[in-house]
């Protein structure tokens, strides 16, 4: 536990929606829901709009279509999070070299070890430049919490949400943690919180009250010393400035249960294709193959097998995730699949597997980019969902298009052979809305844009604050220190 709060918490406000409503002016100050549109589809992340709405991350998306009909409803473009997110990153890593990223729009920085700040004040003005700065390079905002540990930097910064900074002066710890849920403290999930509920401790003095042998004997010793820690205010985990990952993964649910054997195997191979260009964009290799496999009544089986050494070759996982799926009974229906590769390393052994030829492997992978997951359309009624299938594989709800007359739009929506594009860029006014053929050839998928037109040269920061950015605590910026 440091004795100043020199341990920075950054968190994006609403992340993925939010830069949703800066790319698109008519979504600005609307309710936006970004996930899998799908009937089984969920939510990752719903604008402060919809939110009031009661829609919320991980909800069902049906649930939230019922909550919020009127919002708007848009596919992941996780091009475009990465780059903001890569913006933010480089900023973080200004202040320190010890930057510990959690997530996309998440991360820890130890102000100390850049020396940049080291008293209560140098940090809170740090956090307000920092805020600004995010703000002129990506167009978003984000919360900033600071504090003497890295428990108590996150809660604060998720009590300044939305677009707010608070600072919580060492000593005080206990004081504000006392009257809050116990769900406030890491570790405590609903299974959890209610097991405690049932004994009688909904706030965090409870269980500090409680003691460290009472917690122990009902969550057992590990998980009960650790919580009696925090209780009382302790977290002296340090910031890591580069997290192993442990393994790489995929996964996809289906909008109606897999029978055919045939395509569940196709679609664990395509899951394995996607898997292994990820591991390749990690510059990792690995040798361990798992194969997830929900069936239709939920229930979730695990297969895994270990190869001879480290591979980040397509076919050899193709392979090994096909096998894996021979010894899983698919009969009742699949609805859903996953393939990863753990045991991680940097190098392969190539010379222990069979390779397939690069020419066929980079054939599969771009088909596979470029035609997701849907349900096989029979009977009938073939041609119709044939269409539909085309225009949702191809013009996705919110990704980017450019047509040769009206220039760069987003997709608000397509079936029955048709696409709805708004023409709006971020820095104008909210466009027209067209129609077009979904194979209008003058209409192309794009690239998204950037957020800010002309951001701001930041390249002297933090050293020195350019005057345009001195504004750091314009109002409606919530400031708060217990």
């Amino acid at each position: 536990m440091r004795p100043v709060p020199t341990i920075l918490h950054l968190d994006m406000d609403a992340f993925y929606a939010s830069a949703e409503q800066a790319a698109k002016p008519s979504l600005r100050g609307k309710p936006v829901v970004v996930g899998g549109l799908g009937m089984r589809g969920v939510v990752a992340t719903a604008s402060y709009e919809a939110r009031r709405l009661g829609v919320h991350s991980a909800m069902p998306m049906a649930q939230a279509r019922r909550l919020a009909p009127n919002a708007a409803y848009l596919v992941p473009r996780f091009a475009l999070y990465r780059t903001v997110s890569d913006q933010v990153m480089e900023l973080l890593g200004r202040l320190s070299p010890l930057v510990e990223p959690l997530s996309l729009d998440e991360a820890f920085v130890d102000l100390e070890a850049g020396g940049v700040a080291d008293d209560s004040a140098s940090a809170r003005a740090l956090g307000l430049q920092l805020r600004t700065v995010i703000r002129a390079v990506t167009g978003l905002s984000g919360s900033v919490g600071l504090a003497g540990s890295k428990m108590l930097a996150k809660i604060a910064s998720e009590e300044a949400k939305p677009d707010g900074l608070m600072l919580i002066e060492p000593g005080t710890e206990r004081e504000l943690l006392a009257p809050k849920s116990v769900r406030i403290l890491p570790g405590v999930g609903p299974a959890t919180g209610d097991h405690l509920r049932r004994a009688g401790m909904t706030v965090v003095q409870d269980l500090a009250e409680a003691g460290e042998a009472e917690l122990v004997r009902l969550l057992g010793k590990a998980h009960g010393v650790a919580l009696h820690r925090m209780a009382r205010g302790f977290d002296d985990r340090p910031v890591i400035a580069e997290r192993d990952a442990k393994s790489v993964s995929v996964e996809d649910t289906f909008d109606v249960d897999l029978h055919d054997r045939v395509r569940v195997r196709t679609e664990v191979e395509r899951l394995a294709d996607r898997c292994v260009r990820r591991l390749r964009g990690a510059g990792r290799s690995g040798r361990t193959v798992v194969l997830k496999v929900r069936r239709y009544d939920f229930s979730t089986l695990t297969r895994s097998e270990t190869l001879r050494g480290p591979t980040d070759d397509p076919g050899v996982v193709r392979e090994a995730a096909a096998r894996l799926l021979e010894a899983v009974d698919t009969t009742g229906g699949v609805r859903l699949l996953g393939v990863g590769v753990t045991g991680l390393a940097d190098f392969t052994q190539e010379d222990l597997f069979a390779q397939a030829a690069e020419a066929e492997q980079a054939g599969v992978s771009a088909a596979a980019d470029a035609v997701p997951a849907e349900p096989a359309a029979t009977g009938e009624e073939e041609a119709l969902e044939g269409a539909v299938l085309l225009s949702a594989r191809r013009w996705p709800a919110g990704h980017d298009v450019r047509h040769e007359v009206h220039g760069h739009g987003w997709v608000q929506g397509s079936g029955v052979g048709r696409v709805t594009v708004r023409f709006e860029e971020p820095w104008t006014a909210p466009g027209r809305v067209r129609t077009f053929r979904v194979d209008d050839p003058e209409l192309q998928p794009a690239d998204p844009l950037p957020l800010v037109r002309d951001p701001v040269d930041y390249s002297s920061w933090p050293a020195s604050l350019p005057k345009s950015l001195s504004g750091a605590g314009e109002p409606g910026a919530a400031e708060s220190s217990p």
